[in-house]
C-alpha cells in the first residue's frame, strides 16, 4: 500500500513541476506582450527567450540521454552478469546429472555382470 502512495506521490510531483513551468512560460509571454515595447523589440524579446527555451530544452535532452545511456550500460552489465552466472549453474548441475548417470550406468554394468556370473555358477552341469 504505501508502494502506491510513494508513486502518486512521486506523479503529483511531477505534475506540480510540469504546471508550474507551463506558467511560467505562460506569465512571461504575457508579460513581453503587455510590455511597453515597440513591435520590433518585442519579437527580438520573444525570439531570444525561445532560443534560451530552446537550447535548455536540448541541455536537458543531452542530459537525460546521457543518464539513459549510463544506465542502460550498468542494466546491460548486470545482466551480463546473471547470464553467465546462470550459465555456470546450469553447467555444473549438468556435469552433477552427467556424473550421476554415468555412476548409474557403471552400477547397472556390475550389477548385470555380477547377476550374470552367479547365474552361470548356479546352472546345473548336466553334460557330462
Amino acid at each position: 500500500m504505501s508502494e502506491y502512495r510513494e508513486r502518486r506521490r512521486e506523479s503529483d510531483v511531477g505534475e506540480r513541476l510540469a504546471c508550474f513551468a507551463i506558467g511560467a512560460t505562460l506569465g512571461a509571454v504575457v508579460a513581453l506582450m503587455f510590455a511597453p515595447k515597440s513591435g520590433r523589440e518585442l519579437r527580438e524579446d520573444l525570439a531570444d527567450a525561445t532560443r534560451k527555451g530552446v537550447d535548455r530544452a536540448r541541455e536537458t535532452g543531452t542530459q537525460l540521454s546521457a543518464r539513459a545511456g549510463d544506465y542502460y550500460g550498468a542494466a546491460s552489465a548486470r545482466a551480463g552478469e546473471i547470464a553467465a552466472g546462470a550459465r555456470d549453474a546450469v553447467s555444473r548441475r549438468g556435469e552433477h546429472v552427467t556424473a550421476a548417470i554415468e555412476a548409474g550406468k557403471q552400477a547397472y554394468r556390475e550389477e548385470k555382470q555380477r547377476t550374470e556370473s552367479s547365474a552361470l555358477l548356479e546352472q546345473p552341469q548336466d553334460e557330462g
